[in-house]
């Protein structure tokens, strides 16, 4: 059985895990429009990644005796000034994803809840691994620049790491 402080802070990580999804997707569109169809490829897979997070916390806050909660969503950015821009915001929001897993971590150990922590655990790995993955990206980015061409070469790189992160995961994404 959940608390009920724990239920809560967990259906407060549904609603930024679903954020997340619709900003992502919301991302990926503009990059479509801009053309950066292999940025939109990455971004796709990454909005319906951070759903499978929200589904999967979820079903576990029903599967411990507690009542999961659909979240209210609010309406991401539709614009971006920049691919460049755009990926340091993904990056920022995977930090603030970082703490509030984080944040339930410590909660259940205050809670001395032992289930929650165990199922926390795969959230800490898959934060370590988003953020290094958007810091990687945005290394990338630096070092291609700003030039005339850079946002061919950005596509391009972007692309070829989704490519490889889709390999390493055993599947094919839209």
């Amino acid at each position: 059985m959940i608390s009920k402080k724990m239920e809560s802070a967990l259906n407060e990580q549904i609603g930024l895990e679903g954020y997340a999804s619709f900003l992502y997707l919301s991302m990926a569109s503009w990059c479509e429009r801009e053309g950066l169809e292999g940025c939109a490829r990455f971004l796709y897979r990454q909005s319906d990644e951070e759903r499978m997070h929200m589904l999967r916390i979820f079903r576990y806050i029903n599967e411990v005796d507690g009542h999961a909660v659909s979240p209210s969503i609010a309406q991401p950015a539709l614009e971006f000034d920049s691919v460049q821009a755009l990926f340091k915001q993904v990056y920022e929001h995977e930090q603030k994803v970082t703490r509030a897993i984080n944040t339930l971590v410590a909660l259940s150990y205050e809670e001395k809840d032992h289930t929650t922590l165990s199922f926390l655990q795969w959230y800490v790995n898959e934060q370590r691994e988003e953020e290094a993955l958007m810091r990687g990206i945005l290394d990338r980015i630096r070092l291609i620049g700003d030039g005339p061409r850079s946002l061919y070469y950005i596509d391009k790189e972007v692309d070829q790491i989704n490519q490889q992160t889709t390999a390493g995961e055993g599947g094919e994404t839209a």
